[in-house]
């Protein structure tokens, strides 16, 4: 029960990343730029663990 909430935590997450990504890729403003990059890397390490 545990490892399926981290595992949709996680996909939340890189999804949440990717949203603000594309948000931002229309006036890129390098700061919320790098936050987006690193909240998809933390998913990603959390998926894998």
């Amino acid at each position: 029960m545990l490892r399926v909430l981290k595992k949709t935590i996680a996909v939340c997450l890189i999804g949440f990343g990717l949203g603000t990504l594309m948000v931002l890729l229309l006036p890129i403003t390098w700061w919320l730029f790098i936050i987006g990059v690193a909240i998809i890397a933390i998913g990603f390490i959390w998926l894998s663990c």
